[in-house]
């Protein structure tokens, strides 16, 4: 007896245009990926948020509103003040140390007024820190000298002490004119000076020696860059700097600081 043989099976047709779903799956996958991290990154702290826009405001004195005024900024009443240091915690720094320097500046200045001295110094208040700018050949130093007059010596035995009390470094840095007769050289004769300013306020006012340093800038930096009398007088000078002790993020925000104290009534 012979068995009947079941007929072959063909085998299904191959339909090349279906593979556009393997793509289309591939496709949906990646955009649902996209939209997941989209929506990770999207999602806000409000505590966080309410910290930046407060700290932001502190440092630009305003005063809390609904609305922000984009010319005058957002107000911050002094009890959210600097609460603590996250967001724009940089900025309210930087207003307090503009205030501390601010201080110094008008105890050396009350200082210097009291005994007629006030107004051949200069004060100046920038990145660095405090500047304080002795100005003037004829009133501190005898021409294309580095020997320091009485006056001078006055000057800076009353505003050391303030600069003492501050625990602050200070710079001194001597510039001369381009025009000397005596010396080799203009950088020897502003470096000089530098350093007789220095000694003076370490011998005579107690600075502590490890907290200064004297530098000599020639006339590399000139205060005025013209050739009459006036401006030559500006450029024979020696500039006592009192170095900000904060940290760089801070004190590159001084100039507005000092933008907002300005603002203020």
């Amino acid at each position: 007896m012979t068995r009947r043989r079941r007929p072959r099976r063909e085998p299904e047709p191959f339909h090349v245009d279906e593979r556009w779903a393997v793509s289309y799956m591939d496709m949906i996958t990646v955009l649902f990926c996209l939209f997941v991290v989209l929506y990770a990154m999207s999602s806000v702290d409000q505590e966080r948020f309410e910290k930046l826009r407060n700290s932001l405001a502190t440092g630009f004195g305003a005063s809390v509103s609904q609305t922000v005024d984009t010319a005058e900024g957002t107000v911050v009443p002094p009890a959210l003040a600097n609460k603590d240091d996250e967001g724009f915690a940089p900025l309210a720094l930087a207003v307090k140390e503009v205030e501390r320097l601010t201080a110094v500046m008008k105890e050396m200045d009350q200082r210097l007024a009291a005994q007629g001295l006030n107004h051949d110094v200069q004060f100046h208040i920038d990145q660095r820190g405090l500047t304080v700018r002795l100005i003037g050949s004829q009133t501190f130093f005898s021409p294309d000298s580095s020997a320091l007059t009485a006056r001078a010596n006055r000057i800076l035995t009353t505003i050391t002490p303030v600069i003492v009390r501050t625990r602050l470094q200070v710079s001194v840095e001597g510039h001369a004119a381009n025009l000397i007769t005596a010396y080799p050289s203009v950088w020897e004769l502003s470096a000089e000076r530098a350093t007789k300013v220095a000694r003076v306020m370490v011998e005579r006012g107690g600075l502590p020696g490890e907290r200064i340093g004297a530098t000599g800038y020639g006339s590399s930096r000139p205060a005025r860059k013209g050739t009459s009398d006036a401006d030559y007088r500006q450029n024979r000078r020696v500039d006592i700097v009192v170095l900000s002790d904060q940290p760089e993020q801070v004190r590159v925000l001084i100039p507005e600081a000092l933008k907002a104290q300005a603002r203020r009534p």
